[in-house]
């Protein structure tokens, strides 16, 4: 669906670019449903108290710098979202872009060792080295097989997402650190919800400032059939992060990273299938490589998560 806002093109030959005004709606549609789920489901208790009784919202009873690293993950995840765009808006390729940002464990596993203070094993950075590897090898041959001219704006964009996944990887770590300090076991409905806040707060403020929000309803109210094409992204992107953020508050950014990975390679495959794109058999080798690496972190963790479950028994 994301793919398609960008391919759109009305009647005017004009395309979609307002990048910073799509993240707005798909942020304001994560908020709403991550109200709905949290009243639904009740707001965060405490873990350690002999009188556990149901904490009022979030954001009462946070300290500052759970405020604070709730407005500075949900920043760094607008821009991460809003420059994928912008480079899908200048040119990239969905393939391409998305097989870039499978590169994102990298980033986050740096971001967690420098801001989180992480330690990873040698197999942690061999599984992400097949996954670079693999990934780029498809994404070269993607670009070489179907003779599009990758936009050099738009992968300076991914680049630029990179790094903000980084920041935010090695944010939420710390942020899951200080929660834990404080006995506050979080909501994955309040992680998603205080985030996204600050996500579309933020994501107003530059629409406002670099006339996306403007120019994006008018360009919507003109074709309302991409506006279709938004709010069912955004609907999907609800759904999506939902369990994303259960990743986020229950385990590591690396394990999210993987999971969103997961997601990539299996967005790459629809567009290649139903989208038209041109895959060499290289290609698809790089592809395999990494699913390997995938597959293989997919699998350490779960073993580990068995060994713990084992030994807590044990004990």
């Amino acid at each position: 669906l994301q793919e398609d806002v960008f391919r759109y093109e009305a009647a005017d030959g004009r395309k979609f670019t307002q990048a910073w005004y799509l993240q707005v709606l798909e942020s304001l549609a994560n908020v709403v449903f991550a109200s709905i789920a949290l009243g639904v489901i009740g707001a965060t208790r405490r873990t350690n108290g002999a009188h556990d009784k149901p904490a009022n919202k979030l954001a009462k009873r946070a300290t500052l710098s759970i405020r604070k690293g709730f407005a500075i993950s949900g920043a760094s995840q607008l821009c991460s979202k809003g420059f994928t765009s912008l480079a899908l808006a200048n040119g990239l390729s969905f393939p391409v872009a998305t097989l870039a940002k499978s590169a994102k464990l990298a980033p986050v596993m740096l971001g967690s060792l420098l801001l989180g203070g992480a330690k990873y094993s040698l197999r942690d950075y061999m599984q992400v080295l097949a996954i670079i590897a693999g990934t780029a090898i498809l994404s070269l041959t993607k670009k070489k097989g179907s003779g599009e001219l990758t936009s050099q704006l738009g992968a300076v964009f991914i680049l630029l997402a990179l790094c903000m996944d980084g920041v935010t990887g090695g944010v939420q770590k710390r942020l899951l650190a200080n929660m834990k300090s404080l006995s506050i076991q979080p909501q994955p409905y309040e992680f998603m919800l205080w985030t996204n806040l600050f996500m579309c707060m933020l994501g107003v403020l530059i629409s406002l400032i670099l006339g996306d929000l403007t120019s994006g309803m008018n360009y919507c109210s003109e074709n309302p059939q991409v506006f279709s094409l938004i709010w069912r992204f955004s609907l999907c992107s609800a759904i999506g992060q939902s369990f994303i953020f259960y990743t986020v508050a229950r385990f590591d950014p690396l394990v999210c990273g993987t999971v969103t990975t997961t997601r990539k390679i299996f967005s790459v495959l629809l567009s290649i299938f139903f989208k038209g794109h041109v895959v060499t058999f290289q290609g698809w080798c790089g592809l395999g490589l990494a699913l390997c690496g995938i597959l293989s972190e997919i699998y350490h963790k779960v073993t580990a998560s068995r060994w713990k479950v084992k030994q807590s028994s044990r004990n």
